[in-house]
């Protein structure tokens, strides 16, 4: 397998254009490539800008997990710091960890910073949202937001529901006008809504109504948590 790294975007649609398969993820599709055959040639978006970039509202798919710092919002700094053992982490990307992977560790945190995707098309990068990403999986190119007020972030590593790990996403959006939380359930991921209220009181009862409210006592105890922490820290 022939793998190319491109230095700009235009390399890059090249690449593409003339077959090579993106290698984001591929920590997780090795063991396919070795079952199904390796393809021809692969592209790399490693040394091109825009999939590097982090910090000031955006996260480039080449960036490595372990990379990921205070440039990027709580939220989504704990969420990489929770994937895998450090060795993943010094190997894994965000695009294959979002596009490549099942457990899509990193999707609740983006979706409580309401990210938008930056994807290359054949006609050159375009925005679109995640659900359309996941959809479709085209080769991303990074994530942008909106700075939120205030965010969290929680694994219950010691409550298994099935194989995979409980997790909750909080955000205050940018401006204080509403309260975004994101759990992955299994394999499933749920994002709901709701205005923001310095009570937290208030934003956990708008969320009771919503589906979030049918998850177990337990299991709702920590989106509760994490709410409450989250919201204080914005109206402080």
């Amino acid at each position: 397998m022939f793998v190319r790294l491109p230095t700009s975007v235009s390399e890059a649609q090249e690449c593409l254009a003339e077959g090579a398969v993106p290698v984001g993820g591929a920590t997780l599709v090795w063991a396919s490539w070795q079952r199904d055959g390796f393809p021809e040639q692969a592209v790399s978006l490693r040394e091109v800008p825009e999939a590097r970039a982090i910090g000031g509202g955006t996260l480039g798919a080449a960036v490595l997990l372990h990379e990921i710092d205070a440039r990027v919002p709580e939220v989504l700094r704990r969420a990489a710091g929770g994937v895998g053992t450090g060795a993943v982490r010094r190997t894994a990307t965000v695009g294959g960890n979002i596009v490549g992977s099942t457990l899509r560790c990193l999707l609740p945190a983006a979706l409580v910073l309401d990210a938008r995707a930056v994807v290359l098309e054949p006609e050159g990068p375009v925005e679109t949202d995640l659900t359309e990403l996941l959809a479709k999986r085209p080769l991303l190119l990074g994530l942008r937001w909106r700075e939120p007020v205030a965010s969290g972030y929680r694994k219950l590593t010691g409550e298994l529901r099935g194989e995979v790990p409980f997790v909750v996403a909080v955000a205050v959006g940018a401006g204080a006008s509403v309260v975004r939380v994101a759990v992955r359930d299994g394999y499933d991921v749920v994002s709901e809504t709701v205005p923001y209220d310095a009570d937290a009181g208030r934003v956990l009862g708008a969320l009771a109504l919503t589906p979030l409210g049918t998850l177990p006592e337990a299991v709702f105890e920590a989106v509760r948590e994490e709410v409450v922490g989250v919201v204080e820290r914005a109206a402080a």
